[in-house]
Order: structure tokens, then sequence, then C-alpha cells
């Protein structure tokens, strides 16, 4: 089925509009892919991520993206008002639990964010796909939810039973078993799901000519894009593209989205904290959002590398200019105060988004122009 077969179904549960959700939400993890596929000869002759392209993606997407929450959440007064509680002990508690954990064993912290971020990651396609799947027959959201969990989750344990040359945040992160060849039995289970999944499409397309384009496409987009960048290449340049585009890409225009609906929505009475950012969800100021959110990004990114990293100094203007930090006492703090704005990100997404949720218009405002 093409293009024109996609014209033919019913009308599909699209966000915003088909080519909207196409080139933003759903398109994403194809290209990358793809790019990554026609540049294989290339990545493979490079040893570590470019300065250049770590600003890219690292700072322009991945961090970039955990910034967007705030016009979902801290700058929408409405919001505020109603999940007050929420909102003001995610942060005070992330830094307390982080503080905790870091003067346990550093690693322990890192390991512990580690799989918080791999849970959000799992979480938004879980998320996705069931809002491209909100209007269909309840009998078989069950193998809905098996699949796009299956195409998560089989990659991160082949992960965890084959040594990668890449980490999540640093080295040793993940933990290792010593099972590998349970990688096959886990691959033959992946394989019978995706099989059960096509038959149910099948049986939905002989019934009743149905055949749901953005859920699919995105259960496709996902398990190509993990498999690829986990399992398929083995190479940093690879797994931090295809990771990072398919994910921060999305959610980036998912909330962009949501904050033009609602000020279409809300009109002159918006709830908005301040009232220039209703402009930033005008077309025309497309880049001025972007690029509010990269200065967040870029001085988050510079405390990190000054402070405790000092790896990316080509890149980051503030680098050089304080010096590291070496105490351990400093370091218990310090580094899970510089973690907080994507631990509060992580947390706050599981709650945000929630489809069966009562005390929030969230659906309304982001189905506003749903087609």
């Amino acid at each position: 089925m093409g293009i024109n077969a996609m014209n033919n179904c019913p009308v599909q549960p699209w966000i915003y509009s088909r080519r909207v959700d196409l080139l933003f939400i759903i398109g994403p993890a194809f290209f990358v892919t793809a790019l990554v596929v026609l540049l294989q000869g290339q990545i493979e002759n490079i040893d570590a991520v470019p300065p250049w392209l770590w600003l890219l993606l690292v700072v322009g997407v991945d961090v970039t993206h955990v910034y967007s929450t705030v016009f979902r959440t801290y700058f929408d007064s409405e919001e505020m008002r109603k999940r007050q509680a929420l909102y003001l002990l995610t942060p005070l508690i992330a830094w307390i639990a982080g503080c905790l954990l870091y003067s346990v064993d550093s690693m322990l912290f890192w390991r512990a964010l580690a799989y918080l971020a791999v849970f959000h990651f799992v979480r938004q396609q879980y998320g996705l796909m069931m809002i491209y799947g909100r209007k269909d027959n309840p009998r078989f959201k069950l193998v809905d939810k098996i699949a796009i969990y299956s195409a998560t989750l089989y990659p991160l344990l082949y992960w965890h039973l084959h040594e990668r040359n890449f980490d999540w945040f640093i080295d040793g992160d993940f933990f290792q078993l010593e099972a590998s060849e349970w990688s096959i039995l886990a691959g033959w289970a992946y394989g019978a799901i995706l099989l059960v999944y096509v038959l149910k499409e099948g049986l939905l397309w002989r019934q009743a000519q149905a055949f749901n384009w953005p859920r699919n496409l995105m259960l496709s987009g996902t398990a190509i894009s993990w498999l690829s960048g986990i399992v398929i290449f083995d190479n940093d340049i690879a797994f931090t593209a295809i990771n990072v585009i398919s994910h921060g890409v999305p959610y980036l225009a998912l909330m962009w989205i949501y904050g033009r609906n609602q000020a279409q929505l809300q009109g002159d009475n918006p709830t908005f904290r301040f009232p220039w950012i209703t402009r930033l969800f005008r077309r025309q100021w497309l880049m001025a959002y972007l690029a509010l959110l990269f200065a967040w990004a870029y001085i988050e990114e510079n405390l990190w590398d000054s402070l405790v990293w000092h790896e990316h100094g080509t890149v980051l203007y503030f680098s050089e200019k304080l010096s590291i930090i070496s105490s351990e006492q400093t370091l218990v703090w310090l580094v899970p105060l510089l973690a907080m704005p994507q631990i509060t990100h992580y947390v706050l997404d599981a709650f945000i988004w929630r489809m069966h949720q009562s005390n929030t218009n969230w659906k309304q405002i982001l189905f506003l122009h749903a087609k």
C-alpha cells in the first residue's frame, strides 16, 4: 500500500496532520536510519563523534528537547495551579535522590540515570503508539502494546547480552549479562510477536478494510531504528544519531504542536506564564522556539563541560573558563544538580501525557487539528 492507499483508507488518527506527523513525528526514525545506512562506510572509519556532530545531536536535539517540557508545565499557569506539588517537589526529590545515590557510588548514580532515561525513551514510543491507536478496537490493544514494547526491549536486551562499542551516558552504565545465548531465544520471541501483530493487521483489513497508517508506521519506525541503532550497527555515531534524532525531534514537534494549539484555543486569554510565549508557537517564530531551547541547552552543557568533563572545549565557549571540579564532596551535590533538568523531564513526562487522566484537557488541546 502506498500514498494512494493511504488516501483511500478511512480517516486516519493523525495528531496534527498527515504531512506534519510524517515529517516530524513518525518520519525522523526512518530518515536518520536511512542516512546512517547510506553513510555506513564513512561512519565506520570514525572512532568518536566529531565535536560539531556532538553539538548538533547532543546539545541541539537531545538536551534541547528536555527543556521543551517547560512550556507544558512550568510556563503554564493553569497547569501549575492544578498540580503544583508535582511540579515543585519533583526537581527537589530528584536532586536529593541523586545526591544519595552519588554519595554511595558515582556509578550507581549514572546507572540509575541511564535506566531512568531508557524507561523514558521506551515509554515515548509506547505513548505515541497508543495515541495513534486511540480510535482502534480495544480488543486488539494488548497486541499493540506487546509489539511496541518488544520493538524497544528486544534491542535493549541484546545490548545487555552483547558488549557494544557505545554507552548510554558513561562507560559501564548498563549491566552486562553473561548469557549471550538468550538473545537467540529472545530474537525468536520477538519475531513471533511481530508475526502475531501482522496477522492481526491482516484480520482487521479483511474484516473492515481498516488499516491504521500512523500506528503501523510508528511501530515500523521504532522497530527499524532501535534494531539498527543498537543491534545492527555497533558504532557510537550510528547509535547516537539514530537514538537522539528518532526521540528528540518528535518530542520537540509534539511540544510545538501542543503549544500552537493551546495558543489558538485560548485566544486573548492564554494561560502561559509570560505573554511572549504565545509568539513562539507561530510558524514565523519557529526558529525562535528552537533557538531559545538551544540556548538553555548550550548553557547547561557549558556548565557540565567546564565543571565536570572538559571534553568539548572546541564547541563550548565557556568550557575552559572555569576550573574542573575534582572534589568528591562537591561532585556529590553538583553532578545531581546539573542532571536535575533531565531527571525532572524524565519523571514529569510520565505524568503529563497519561491517556486516562481526568484532571487535564491535554487531549482536547493536542488533537485540536487532528486529521
